[in-house]
């Protein structure tokens, strides 16, 4: 793909090919990445909503803080049974399947009148927003080779931005509306989308891979075999969420509490700084596109580890939380277009399958990180969580110098070349 807003034209090829000769437009892949904006902010709304949700529906502690996990461990589950099947079928139906499926959970939550039904609306609202990682793995099969890794990282900036923008919108949609505003108006705009995609997604002519179910999970777990870039990838992503997890669901804490004392809209708003940072993704898209991917990889994971310096002062300087929040966001997200980016390339016929398994790793990086900083925070402070994170940091970037020399050590030398 090249030149600003130009059309680009794939044949199919094989069942990577989702028509005989798409016009895979700049327009088309905004839509992408709004969708999938859409789609991966429902796993995040509920986070400043839990204490009026549990007031509301007269939830104990625990089942409150079971509103997030189980959103997550549906959106685990949905990475691994669901995320493969775009390998097997036709993506379109899928996509719009889920979203579809995903509007009836989103209605759920929104009418949830006891507790028991919004945890179980919860856990189906995490299973299906998993439609974002086949809409990723859809983009990469439209993409032609050479500008894949542009259309990857615009659909990823999609994502980090419905990510860091869901928190400040749900929470200045509630004080307006009510919590349950937030899932009536997410549930209305993936109806909008899941019609604008029916309209505009390519129908297959490629009859889909033959196997079945079983097979499918199996041939998931045999790519990470078979392929050590893949799971040298999914170290990477493991690390780097978890060091984005660690910033993310622990900076809060410091910032409602002495000196600055801010009011949860105004600790939502930090993720429009976040925004920025995200936006470089394309960037790293267009280095992976001239075969820069691993000294890209380098740059990301050493600003990684830089970011926490200016982090660690953050009980004293705003502006140095702010630089510190570009940077991270920046890094991780250049890591994790050049990832996506390579394994897809890999095996563009099984492309669900290995971004589901990859991003299985983001689930457990993320978890990692976020347990491990709120506890830590607890006992230690800030600085021991700054810490975490740098520690999450610079091992990456250990993994990134070892894998430098173990290509050395195993490349043939001219004389046995």
């Amino acid at each position: 793909m090249s030149g600003k807003g130009e059309a680009v034209t794939r044949r199919t090829e094989g069942r990577g090919g989702e028509g005989a000769a798409y016009v895979l437009s700049r327009g088309v892949v905004v839509l992408f990445a709004v969708a999938c904006g859409a789609a991966v902010a429902n796993v995040y709304f509920s986070q400043p909503l839990l204490v009026t949700m549990g007031h509301d529906l007269a939830m104990s502690p625990a089942l409150v803080g079971g509103v997030v996990t189980l959103t997550h461990v549906g959106y685990g589950l949905g990475l691994f049974f669901l995320v493969p099947l775009g390998d097997v079928a036709d993506r379109r139906r899928i996509v719009v399947a889920q979203l579809s499926l995903l509007v009836v959970a989103l209605a759920v939550v929104a009418t949830a009148r006891t507790a028991a039904v919004l945890l179980a609306g919860m856990a189906a609202t995490g299973l299906l927003a998993v439609v974002t990682q086949t809409l990723v793995a859809f983009a990469a099969s439209l993409a032609p080779p050479g500008g894949r890794g542009r259309v990857v990282g615009l659909v990823t900036s999609g994502i980090v931005i419905g990510i860091l923008l869901a928190r400040t919108a749900s929470g200045l949609l509630a004080d307006l509306a009510g919590w349950r505003s937030v899932y009536l108006a997410s549930a209305t705009l993936t109806a909008v989308l899941a019609l604008i995609l029916y309209r505009v997604l390519p129908r297959p002519i490629a009859a889909p891979t033959t196997l079945r179910y079983g097979q499918l999970l199996r041939s998931t777990l045999t790519l990470f075999a078979r392929e050590p870039l893949l799971r040298l990838r999914a170290v990477y992503c493991l690390l780097v969420f978890a060091a984005f997890s660690t910033l993310w669901s622990s900076v809060a804490l410091p910032l409602s509490e002495a000196p600055y004392f801010l009011p949860h809209r105004a600790i939502g708003a930090l993720g429009l700084i976040g925004v920025a940072g995200a936006l470089a993704a394309t960037v790293a898209g267009r280095l992976n596109d001239r075969g820069l991917s691993r000294r890209t990889t380098g740059i990301a994971l050493a600003l990684l580890a830089a970011s926490w310096l200016p982090l660690a002062f953050t009980r004293s300087s705003l502006w140095a939380l702010a630089a510190g929040v570009i940077l991270l966001d920046l890094a991780v997200q250049a890591v994790h277009v050049t990832n996506q980016t390579l394994i897809y390339a890999l095996h563009p016929d099984a492309g669900s399958r290995l971004i589901g398994g990859y991003m299985v790793f983001y689930s457990l990086g993320s978890a990692t990180g976020a347990i491990a900083a709120t506890s830590l925070y607890t006992v230690a402070g800030w600085g021991a969580v700054c810490v975490l994170g740098a520690a999450f940091s610079c091992l990456g970037l250990v993994v990134w110098v070892g894998s430098g020399w173990r290509e050395l050590r195993t490349k043939p030398s001219p004389a046995r070349g």
